[in-house]
């Protein structure tokens, strides 16, 4: 079900026009079907309010038309530009430049920022909608995408002054990667035992330590980097920084991972990097508040990732089903068979729902931590199963690295482990569940 937006009809025919026809190949420029170019200014930022102000009862699956556009030029963009290089990637761990490239040139860095700062004033819904999309083909693009747009970007929206919002958000927009340092070697779980440290020197903070497990950082220019200003203030003391790559960043160490290794995963090293006054994020002292609030909304990010990788893993094998024979019928007509590939459907169909209701309350500015929680945490849970029952059904070629199946199964442990862990996912739930009951 569509829902209609403050697009022209003849724009809206335009771009679908474009979509439909488009013959976008690999070793074309991706803006073929970019949003900026083909949609103009504020299209896409209506898209949550034509929604809440359409009469028509709606389910989950309703979208606006902006939004449906952003999906389906996506999956075209995932198939056509990512496609082809994911086993590449995936054996090299490395993330192939053009497709970085290719994301920033079709408007999908910057999916939230306001369009007179170069984004495509898209609603949280379609971030998650391309989150799930590039998910379906290679999880590596999809949390490069994910983390630089529903942490990054967000943080500089919602916490930025004027100044950093106006320099970093055309650059995150159009070139520059970012992301988010909050890990390291003591505080995992438990954050805000971090113990890198700034302290002010004239009109520079100078920051030492160290930080891990950052996603994007191999490839990064902006740095989201939490670090005390006090130890003895403990939480209090916590600050945001922006630090820009040439201030001095070491990349000690990119980590050998078990999945998604084309996305990179690095150790970085902060000595005596000197990092101006005006680029504190926030104010000082209250980067746990937004580490806290971030993180809440990146998990349905996350949830999404989680649920476009059980999707492209059941994508890839059902047809399988469908062709290999065994004792004269499809393996896929057996009912035992039938009995697990329908409880599989059940399963991403709901942690789907679980994800967009998430990603819907967050839009509409009510309460959403318990739902992202539930989210993130089942939609991990669906992601191993669906992955895992997708290798079984495909036998020995499941197991092998000619076919994409086994990768989604290597790529799916994370979901349990970054941006909070289901144990920590179920803490928060039954904390909120027991608020709500003894209340």
């Amino acid at each position: 079900m569509l829902l209609r937006s403050t697009i022209s009809l003849s724009t809206r025919r335009h771009l679908l026009t474009a979509l439909r026809s488009s013959t976008l190949q690999p070793r074309h420029r991706p803006l073929a079907l970019s949003i900026r170019q083909l949609v103009p200014s504020r299209s896409f930022g209506a898209s949550a309010i034509a929604r809440d102000n359409s009469d028509v009862k709606q389910s989950l699956h309703t979208l606006t038309e902006d939004e449906e556009m952003m999906r389906e030029m996506v999956s075209r963009f995932a198939r056509d530009v990512v496609l082809p290089k994911v086993s590449e990637m995936d054996e090299s761990e490395n993330m192939d430049p053009s497709v970085i490239r290719g994301l920033f040139e079709t408007g999908l860095m910057g999916i939230e920022t306001p369009a007179d700062l170069g984004g495509s004033e898209a609603s949280f819904l379609s971030a998650i909608l391309v989150i799930e999309e590039l998910a379906k083909i290679d999880p590596s693009v999809s949390v490069l995408c994910d983390v630089h747009n529903t942490l990054v970007n967000t943080v500089f929206r919602q916490y930025g002054s004027d100044h950093l919002k106006q320099k970093y958000l055309p650059l995150l927009a159009t070139e520059k990667l970012g992301c988010f340092c909050l890990s390291e070697a003591v505080s995992g779980s438990d954050a805000f035992a971090l113990q890198t440290h700034a302290e002010l020197d004239g009109d520079h903070y100078v920051l030492n330590g160290s930080k891990m497990w950052i996603t994007n950082s191999d490839e990064a220019d902006v740095f989201l980097v939490f670090a005390t200003v006090d130890p003895s203030k403990g939480y209090k003391g916590i600050t945001c920084f922006v630090v820009d790559r040439d201030m001095g960043i070491a990349i000690a160490r990119k980590e050998k991972k078990l999945g998604i290794r084309a996305s990179s995963t690095c150790q970085l090293s902060f000595d005596n990097v000197r990092v101006p006054v005006e680029n504190v994020l926030g104010d000082v002292g209250k980067g746990y508040k937004i580490a806290i609030e971030i993180l809440n909304e990146g998990r349905i990010g996350i949830a999404a990732q989680m649920v476009g990788l059980a999707q492209g893993a059941f994508d890839a094998v059902l047809p399988y089903l469908f062709q290999r024979k065994q004792f004269g019928s499809f393996i896929g007509d057996f009912q035992g068979m039938q009995y697990q590939y329908a409880q599989i459907a059940v399963d991403i169909e709901a942690a789907r729902l679980l994800t967009y209701n998430a990603a819907r309350l967050k839009e509409e500015g009510k309460p959403f931590v318990k739902e992202a929680a539930m989210a993130k945490l089942y939609a991990s849970q669906v992601a191993e199963r669906a992955s895992s029952r997708a290798v079984e059904w495909m036998g020995g070629l499941g197991f092998t690295r000619d076919l994409p199946v086994e990768k989604f199964y290597r790529d799916c442990k994370i979901g349990a482990i970054y941006e909070g862990t289901s144990n920590i996912q179920l803490q928060t739930i039954a904390k909120l569940l027991a608020k709500e009951y003894k209340d």
